[in-house]
């Protein structure tokens, strides 16, 4: 059986779900990827880096140790639910170097493992099989081997469209978008050419609560966004870098006659760049542009990646721009491991 650490298989992001007979569809987690092997007394589990997360989960550990197999490759996600709905930041609070606070936060805060692919089992390495067969498989291993309501499930799996168009909706389950796989293709470790993602994402109004430089210290670098707390103040939530050069010349008609405060009066653009004192610098802004912004995911109160400009609001009145704009991407229903296929 093939030994840690590997690289996973890969997956190129596109901007629809394709069509056809020859794709399998997955629902995307927002966890950690994570492959676990076991061999015997020895389990380990790698990120999709090539790190350890053994430390991080004992009760995913123990869970892959209890499984009724002595030998198995398994690939799949890590997540935390929490309310209902799929945690990140409490995912993130494991990767801590107290052991004791790990420990606290695997009982406060179980870890679940959702398995999408079976690579290796006993003397059978089903790597090189076509994802069809290491599909039927893993439901058969599934069904032998977890227990209902556990730590470790199976990932649904479905060749139905419509059913892939709702995961990606948010009508049955808040999951971070749509995993397209090729029923034709084996596991093609650290390749891209047999997975597509498609990516949820969201829209907000933000109030431009300041801005940055670019290097020539004439062109706007970035835009820093804001959105209003229950206490009317203004927060710093993420920021658009990449922008066109006519947007970039717009910006900087609108932008620099109205440098000066308030700028953000709750949680500031702080810490200095690494690219030097005059990029670190930021000029506050009076709180009068609004923008719409695309963006995926939130971490905590903030946006996890930089957004993407998508037109001025003019319209907007800045003070409608709150942060319930962010509480939405987590309210859909609960996003446990369906047990149904087991």
């Amino acid at each position: 059986m093939r030994k840690l650490p590997l690289e996973p298989m890969e997956a190129k992001t596109v901007a629809k779900i394709p069509r056809g007979d020859e794709w399998l569809y997955e629902p995307k987690w927002d966890g950690f990827r994570c492959i676990a092997f076991r061999d015997g007394d020895e389990v380990a589990m790698q990120s999709k880096s090539g790190q350890p997360l053994d430390r991080y989960f004992p009760e995913v550990v123990a869970a892959v140790r209890s499984l009724r197999a002595k030998r198995f490759l398994l690939d799949g996600e890590i997540f935390v639910e929490s309310d209902g709905a799929l945690d990140f930041d409490a995912l993130l609070q494991r990767i801590h170097p107290a052991a004791s606070r790990i420990r606290r936060l695997s009982i406060e805060t179980p870890a679940s493992y959702a398995v999408f692919d079976l690579l290796a089992e006993g003397a059978n390495d089903y790597a090189e099989l076509p994802l069809r067969n290491r599909r039927a498989a893993l439901e058969t291993f599934a069904a032998a081997k977890f227990s209902l309501g556990g730590t470790i499930g199976l990932s649904p799996a479905t060749r139905d469209l419509a059913a892939a168009e709702e995961w990606l909706e948010g009508g049955t389950a808040h999951f971070d978008g749509v995993i397209a796989k090729r029923l034709d293709m084996p596991y093609r470790f650290g390749e891209r050419d047999a997975v597509v993602k498609i990516k949820r994402v969201y829209t907000a109004d933000c109030v431009v609560g300041g801005f940055r430089f670019a290097k020539d210290g004439k062109t706007i670098g970035s835009l820093l966004l804001g959105l209003y707390d229950d206490a009317g103040l203004l927060n710093l939530v993420g920021f658009i870098g990449s922008m066109s050069a006519d947007e970039r010349a717009r910006a900087r008609d609108l932008l620099v006659p109205i440098i000066g405060e308030p700028g953000f009066t709750g949680a500031r653009p702080g810490g200095v760049s690494r690219w030097g004192s005059r990029e670190s610098e930021w000029h506050p802004l009076q709180s009068r542009i609004v923008v719409e912004v695309q963006f995926d995911r939130v971490t905590g109160e903030r946006f996890r990646h930089g957004a993407r400009f998508v037109r001025w609001r003019p319209d907007k009145d800045p003070r409608q721009c709150t942060m319930e704009q962010l509480f939405a991407p987590r309210q859909a229903r609960g996003p446990s491991i369906p047990q149904d296929d087991m």
